[in-house]
């Protein structure tokens, strides 16, 4: 690794000041991403801010449903009681990820920020319009078997490989976000970007912001739910496809519904149109086919990930038996 200057600020103000003077100073919370990128040179950081003294670890009950602070590692989130009880998916999905040794290190901010982890993308001898703008995409005529099937672009088809940001994009989630223009709070939602013309973005957060926490809203979705992560080993594998499902129950009706995708586009997918299509539907095998294949519409595989058009409809149908009770 190159040499780099390194900074560990104990105020908020601080650790922007830190950031907002060098263009190549980057914010270093768990490292379990940042530290890999740096090690193959696909990051070269001139300074590192270490937050990880800022008051950001919190994880609290509000008067509308539970803040999560930035720095908060996702151990502490899963095995938190109060997100255990009153957001169970998020814990779920949670686990689903990494390995043990790695969540008691990652961040909830970090979790966010993380890069994909298209080969291309990694491999500094391939081109890839992602690390460098303009290259092109080897992704789209390469191996593409993990590569999105929504949302895609000519010059990206990369998929975001957090299950986190899956349940929070269905939890409805705000991201609250400071920097040298005060505070702003955005729908998690629209935290991530897809590709479009400037793949090199993953998000909206600007260079000299930082993540300072997230709210999830209280929600009816504390029984019926499942979140379901296809991959090609059960231990530290990212998703081929992930469903996060949440049902809202009385008697044999679907009164309200959550649903989001991982593994399939360059942010987490949320399925509004199934959603909508879902509420008022009865509990039923029928009900989740039909939601499936609206949820599939628009969707475009590539050479190698075929299988996916298969696989992602199945998924949700599986999840949502799961998550209904209708399968165990």
């Amino acid at each position: 690794m190159n040499q780099f200057q390194y900074t560990r600020p104990a105020e908020t103000g601080t650790a922007i000041k830190a950031l907002t003077k060098d263009a190549e100073a980057h914010f270093l919370a768990g490292g379990t991403n940042l530290i890999d990128l740096m090690k193959m040179g696909i990051v070269v950081p001139h300074k590192l801010v270490d937050i990880n003294h800022l008051p950001l670890k919190q994880i609290q009950k509000t008067q509308l449903g539970l803040r999560i602070g930035a720095l908060a590692t996702n151990t502490e989130v899963a095995e938190s009681a109060w997100v255990k009880e009153g957001f169970p998916l998020l814990s779920l999905a949670i686990n689903a990820g990494a390995s043990p040794q790695l969540r008691n290190m990652a961040t909830v901010g970090g979790n966010m920020m993380q890069r994909t982890r298209c080969p291309y993308f990694f491999d500094t001898t391939m081109p890839c319009n992602k690390r460098v703008p303009g290259s092109g995409c080897g992704a789209l005529a390469g191996i593409n078997r993990m590569h999105a099937i929504f949302g895609a672009s000519d010059k990206c088809i990369a998929v975001n490989p957090s299950d986190m940001n899956v349940a929070l994009t269905a939890l409805d989630a705000m991201v609250h976000i400071t920097g040298p223009k005060g505070l702003r709070t955005i729908k998690f939602a629209d935290f991530h970007r897809l590709p479009g013309e400037y793949p090199e973005l993953d998000n909206t957060l600007q260079k000299d912001e930082l993540i300072t926490g997230i709210d999830i809203p209280a929600s009816p979705f504390t029984k019926n739910v499942y979140y379901l992560k296809i991959r090609d080993r059960t231990s530290y594998a990212f998703a081929l496809v992930s469903v996060a499902a949440a049902l809202h129950i009385e008697g044999n009706t679907i009164k309200d519904v959550r649903l989001a995708m991982g593994g399939v586009a360059h942010k987490p997918w949320r399925l509004a149109t199934a959603e909508a299509f879902l509420k008022g539907k009865p509990v039923s095998e029928d009900s989740f086919k039909q939601a499936a294949q609206i949820a599939m519409q628009g969707a475009k595989a590539y050479e190698y990930n075929q299988f996916k058009l298969k696989l992602a409809p199945n998924a949700i149908i599986q999840s949502l038996k799961m998550a209904s009770g209708l399968a165990s």
